[in-house]
């Protein structure tokens, strides 16, 4: 975690030790997009294979957007008198995760394995929105509407690897390979 300290002002009607905590929860939040939207980029220029354009275009606004939830991030933190640290540096420092380790691929296993990254960054927006919901409501609020937009994402990779009985390949999957090695399989063997 950062060695900042708690901020010498916040926002008005939180106290300092409470905008801190926030501080930090959006530091994270902030790594886990800035890592995202680089991912997605890997994934955009790595795709091959006969859902290449598919796969290839449907990324890019996804960039986007995931780019503009970090600014929003970025910006709520120095708005709680925090300092938001956007180096590659500081995120491999405060990172608890793995790079994304799919290199050239064909697009169906891409999609495995971002599956499984839409599921870590949710899983963890969503614990750090349980714990601001406490405090800070317009904090929440953000969140809220990042969530909206990283579930809908979810939403398009996963109709990639859905069977029309509704089951995913990557159901049980627990690496990036393993979910990228399922979906190519159209399932867990």
């Amino acid at each position: 975690m950062s060695t900042s300290a708690t901020p010498k002002y916040t926002v008005p009607g939180l106290s300092t030790q409470d905008g801190g905590r926030v501080i930090e929860l959006l530091r994270m939040r902030l790594h886990a997009l800035n890592d995202l939207s680089l991912t997605l980029k890997h994934v955009h220029w790595n795709v091959v294979g006969p859902h290449f354009i598919a796969v290839h275009e449907m990324l890019d606004p996804q960039v986007d957007r995931v780019r503009e939830m970090a600014d929003d991030a970025a910006e709520r933190i120095s708005a709680l008198g925090g300092v938001p640290e956007g180096t590659p540096g500081a995120l491999v420092a405060e990172r608890t995760w793995d790079d994304y380790d799919v290199g050239r691929a064909d697009a169906i296993a891409h999609l495995g394995a971002l599956d499984l990254v839409y599921t870590g960054v949710i899983e963890a927006h969503r614990a750090a929105l349980t714990e601001v919901g406490k405090t800070d409501p317009v904090t929440e609020d953000l969140l809220i509407e990042q969530l909206r937009s990283l579930e809908q994402f979810q939403w398009f990779v996963r109709a990639h690897l859905e069977s029309s009985g509704g089951a995913l390949s990557t159901a049980g999957s627990h690496t990036e390979r393993q979910a990228a090695q399922d979906a190519e399989q159209g399932g867990p063997r």
